[in-house]
């Protein structure tokens, strides 16, 4: 699983967001607007901050710990081909 987060700078949000994810341990690449206008452009960016997992934006706000916990175990529990019998 790729797990992006894309935040302005400023964002006072985005401190949050990282200890969150940390917390639910989470690995994540932090991307900054101001550094990178492709990413601004490929999803739309328009607000900061935003929770990009595969290649697909999941939450342009910041969402609730409960959001961000519940979108996650709903992740990890999709079966994949190594785990069905």
């Amino acid at each position: 699983m790729n797990v992006m987060i894309i935040a302005t700078k400023a964002c006072t949000h985005r401190k949050n967001l990282e200890k969150e994810l940390d917390c639910l341990h989470i690995p994540y690449e932090l991307c900054f607007v101001e550094d990178r206008a492709d990413l601004v452009e490929k999803f739309g960016i328009r607000h900061s901050p935003n929770l990009i997992v595969d290649d697909a934006v999941v939450f342009r706000k910041q969402p609730s710990e409960a959001e961000l916990r519940a979108f996650f175990q709903h992740k990890n529990s999709k079966p994949t081909m190594e785990n069905v019998s």
